[in-house]
């Protein structure tokens, strides 16, 4: 065994095979974007970019080249059989299937440890989520309930989290951090109501032979969790079953995504203490073998406990969660908003029934919205079945219910499954984009307005201060 006070190299700082200089510049330029992934409101910024290139691609002498490009067939061929479908539906119908399949985790852990899992703190968003669904509906209904508009009702419950979160970010220090996490807790709720909606009233007629197929991949999955497969990529060929199933039975196949997300452990094998004791002892076989005896078939078996201990130190939704959350809020999600924001104004024919489609979508959002969230919040702190987190008050609670009215993404997606016809989708695709332009705009003044700076810890707030904390 080496002598204890002989001082050992410090690890390299590169890899051997590493150029120093480009490595340092690469690694210069690295650090920005990794700032930029840790701030969750960013993903809005990306989004807004992305829906104003598809809006002035779509209106600009190059808009031949946009609806080209997304009608672009893309398929696979085994033998004589062929599945061809647009770009475009690679996208919604492919990739969205990640973004739901993230959604449906991000619910499973919200019930299970997370702002759901006590009911006392749950009923508060749960209530002003539900308001906000079925006030903008109802709204809609009432300004767009002919036969030939009224499917688009689904459309204005959404709340895009990525803007809204980014909304309230620019709020600064006025917005306390149970604010956010009662945005959070919204969402979540919003996003699970919007699922069922789809679900029930956007899929077209269920096929049997389908839900067979549907039902052997979710099977799979289930008998793999039994075994004890914790590998998981192993679980992508029956996750696949189980949306081509969904596909085939005539449901809406993002739906697989987050049936697949709702299932997936939530609980760690190990987690943090049992990860760190597997390491430590691994790490202490190590130090106390002499290194002639240091192998590499003992290194390699090392190496393989160690990468089990830290893929169990976190439950596998966390951990994805982890990996694909970037990838979903910087890459999905802008595909999606360029995709399907870019409607060509030029070319839209708003004549009275499309006229009712705008006007319902965006008073849906703006005004829906905030009635909804404002009226049933009120309810429930009126029969003190929940109550405000600390430090919110029902001021607060007027900048939420606008900042709610940010529907895109969802509302967006809806849209494309409510309307066939393309001159009530480009109607539809306007009213989101203008309400919750007009939502970011209008939460950014009242929260001005009605919000004042949370003083620092140990700074006695002022007068004014003290007198908004005590609205209710």
């Amino acid at each position: 065994m080496s002598n204890s006070s002989e001082k050992r190299s410090p690890l390299p700082s590169s890899p051997p095979e590493a150029w120093e200089p480009l490595l340092r510049v690469a690694r210069l330029a690295g650090r920005p974007l990794e700032r930029f992934l840790r701030i969750e409101a960013a993903s809005g910024i990306l989004l807004l970019a992305a829906a104003a290139v598809a809006l002035a691609w779509a209106n600009s002498p190059w808009a031949e080249i946009y609806v080209r490009l997304w009608q672009t067939p893309l398929g696979i061929r085994i033998g004589t059989h062929t599945f061809e479908r647009s770009l475009e539906w690679v996208v919604n119908d492919g990739l969205m299937v990640i973004f739901f399949f993230v959604v449906g985790m991000e619910i499973r852990r919200e019930i299970h440890h997370g702002e759901l899992s006590d009911w006392r703190r749950a009923a508060l968003p749960a209530a002003a989520a539900l308001g906000g669904m079925a006030a903008p509906a109802a709204l809609y209904l009432v300004i767009a309930g002919d036969p030939a508009t009224r499917s688009g009702w689904g459309v204005p419950m959404a709340t895009d989290i990525a803007f809204a979160v980014g909304i309230l970010t620019l709020l600064g220090k006025r917005v306390p951090a149970a604010l956010r996490v009662l945005l959070l807790a919204i969402a979540v709720i919003d996003d699970l109501g919007a699922i069922v909606v789809i679900a029930l009233f956007y899929s077209s007629g269920i096929a049997l032979s389908g839900l067979l197929v549907a039902a052997l991949g979710f099977g799979g999955v289930f008998a793999m969790q039994r075994l004890g497969v914790r590998a998981k990529l192993a679980y992508v060929v029956p996750a696949l079953i189980a949306w081509a199933g969904i596909y085939a039975a005539g449901i809406h196949p993002t739906i697989a995504g987050v049936i697949v997300g709702l299932v997936t452990p939530v609980r760690a094998w190990l987690g943090p203490d049992g990860f760190v004791v597997g390491v430590r002892t691994e790490l202490e076989h190590m130090v106390q073998a002499t290194p002639s005896a240091l192998s590499s078939h003992m290194l390699a078996g090392t190496l393989r406990k160690v990468d089990v201990a830290r893929r169990e130190a976190m439950s596998p939704a966390e951990s994805l969660i982890e990996t694909l959350h970037p990838w979903v809020a910087f890459g999905i999600m802008p595909v999606f908003a360029l995709a399907n924001a870019g409607v060509a104004v030029s070319g839209v024919s708003l004549d009275a029934t499309s006229w009712s489609v705008v006007t319902a979508v965006s008073v849906g959002l703006l005004v829906g919205k905030l009635l909804g969230v404002l009226v049933a919040s009120w309810l429930t702190l009126r029969l003190r079945i929940g109550m405000l987190p600390v430090g919110v008050t029902f001021r607060h609670l007027v900048v939420l219910g606008v900042v709610a009215g940010v529907g895109f993404t969802m509302s967006l997606f809806i849209a494309q499954l409510a309307f066939t016809d393309a001159k009530l989708l480009a109607a539809a695709k306007l009213g989101v984009l203008a309400a919750s332009g007009g939502a970011a705009v209008l939460g950014l003044v009242l929260g001005r307005l009605l919000l004042a700076p949370v003083p620092a810890a140990g700074v006695a707030p002022t007068a004014d201060e003290a007198e908004s904390s005590t609205v209710a």
